[in-house]
């Protein structure tokens, strides 16, 4: 006679205060069908673990050094289920915009976890619906206006890196990722050109053709392609196609 046995959650704890991360052990005690797999204490931690361990539950801190919660959701995807612990209301609100299961707010209550844990556990059981729509695009989405990117983390396998974006020389839509090129590299993020073009500073950076988004100070000229159409020679020697629409607003840009 054989017995089955439910698969239990495997969850993430990540927060870079100990005593937080023992609070959530301490709730998650009483919950024999979770087991925590792992604790991180920063961003980088989160994003290997994650990458390597694959579990179904993330306790996700927003405010944490080299790499924050909204950093590492978007390096993570949508696989795993994200509860953010947060100290800060306006943080929480952001989590709730994208496609986090829930959030808590710091000091953490019994019965709010709970109730955070509940709904994972509906997720996860597909009785709530996840998001499709990737974690790079929702995070551009929730944040705020006029506050644009300085930085950009990508993951590649279980390593992060982090291209500040006043090295960044262009953006190249490929499907649903977008190619980053800086320093002579190229590095994939799964994100769409259109919500990164949202992010960016639109006084440094424009939208010259469907495809590419170009960092202004790296254009040396603009050259005539074909009877209608233009490339912009970047300073690096790169060429890039530029579309009628984009070639009237590069001119009135560079003509300034």
């Amino acid at each position: 006679m054989s017995t089955e046995t439910t698969p239990k959650i495997r969850a993430v704890i990540v927060d870079d205060e100990d005593l937080a991360r023992q609070i959530l052990r301490e709730f998650l005690s009483s919950h024999p069908e979770i087991e925590i797999v792992t604790e991180c204490s920063n961003g980088f931690e989160a994003v290997k673990a994650v990458a390597e361990l694959k579990p179904d539950l993330a306790f996700l801190d927003i405010q944490m050094p080299k790499l924050d919660g909204f950093e590492v959701l978007e390096l993570i995807g949508n696989d795993t289920a994200v509860i953010f612990v947060t100290a800060h209301d306006n943080f929480a609100i952001r989590a709730f915009e994208v496609h986090a299961v829930d959030y808590l707010l710091k000091p953490v209550s019994a019965v709010r976890f709970e109730a955070a844990l509940k709904r994972a556990k509906e997720r996860l059981e597909g009785k709530a619906p996840a998001n499709p729509t990737s974690a790079a695009d929702l995070a551009a989405a929730a944040r705020p206006p006029a506050q644009y990117l300085e930085r950009i983390p990508v993951r590649d396998g279980s390593r992060v890196f982090i291209i500040p974006v006043a090295k960044l020389d262009y953006v190249e839509a490929q499907d649903d990722y977008v190619a980053l090129a800086s320093e002579g590299k190229k590095h994939l993020k799964q994100q769409t050109i259109a919500s990164l073009e949202t992010s960016l500073d639109p006084s440094r950076f424009l939208r010259v053709h469907r495809s590419y988004i170009v960092n202004l100070e790296r254009v040396a000229k603009i050259e005539p392609y074909s009877k209608d159409s233009h490339v912009a020679v970047l300073t690096s020697g790169a060429q890039l196609p530029v579309s009628r629409a984009g070639y009237t607003r590069l001119r009135e840009i560079l003509d300034r």
